[in-house]
């Protein structure tokens, strides 16, 4: 990892007063939760089904086959027990009265959030949120681990977890919100993410900002737009950080 680079982007945080950090899965691996793509990754996992999960995590395959769309679900999408990792907590413990940070993540896990994040913008849910289909109650997580099959509420609904499946809309709200974050950064920070997912994908195109920050193992259509970019794990480079920023790396 070059010195200078660390020192440049250390420069670059200390000076930002309006901090947007874009995240995906690449973010959450090093707390143990997989990814999608890579060979370890969900996507590439046998599960034991007939159909691809890109299928299994649908509206439609949802609707259809209820009892097959949860025991894949709970058995390769959550992860309770997982927590935030050092640069989860580093970038919650950049918020400070002189710098805004926000949060736009593709991850569904809530890490950011138990992190300390304030702002965050989750663009395709939470598997902490829950709500009934008939109803409209609310639940947290447990009442979908600890169903036995379909999780119900007591009005007999599905209680259907609050994240956006394949063939289901963005929340217009958390887009809005999003793009705002993204469009009055003065730096942006792309963590963890391959940008091949549309439309959160596309959200860069708002960002007009001073510094485009990349933290990726692998390469990204954006490389070539970014002041920085780092090929290696985001928690290595937090990490290399702590000569600048020591207060925020403790207990990490």
């Amino acid at each position: 990892m070059d010195r200078d680079d660390i020192r440049k982007f250390a420069g670059i945080l200390r000076e930002s007063r309006r901090l947007c950090v874009f995240s995906g899965a690449g973010i959450s691996v090093p707390s143990g939760i997989p990814d999608f793509r890579s060979a370890d990754g969900l996507y590439n996992r046998e599960s034991g089904l007939s159909v691809p999960p890109e299928t299994i995590i649908s509206r439609s395959f949802f609707d259809r086959h209820p009892k097959q769309f949860f025991s894949y679900y709970k058995q390769n999408m959550l992860f309770p027990d997982c927590e935030p990792n050092a640069a989860h907590r580093f970038f919650a413990r950049l918020e400070s009265p002189s710098r805004e940070v926000s949060v736009v993540t593709q991850n569904i896990d809530g890490l950011h959030s138990a992190a300390g994040s304030t702002r965050v913008f989750e663009l395709h849910g939470s598997v902490w949120r829950n709500t009934c289909m008939r109803c409209g109650k609310a639940y947290g997580l447990e009442a979908v681990i600890e169903a036995e099959g379909v999780p119900r509420c007591a009005c007999g609904g599905i209680i259907k977890p609050d994240v956006v499946l394949y063939e289901e809309p963005l929340s217009e709200a958390v887009v809005r919100g999003a793009v705002d974050a993204i469009a009055m950064a003065d730096t942006l920070v792309v963590v963890g993410t391959s940008l091949v997912v549309y439309p959160a994908a596309s959200f860069l195109r708002y960002f007009t900002g001073a510094h485009l920050v990349l933290i990726n193992r692998g390469e990204t259509a954006v490389d070539t737009r970014a002041e920085l970019v780092f090929r290696e794990d985001v928690v290595e480079v937090v990490r290399a950080l702590a000569a600048d920023f020591p207060a925020l790396l403790e207990d990490s």
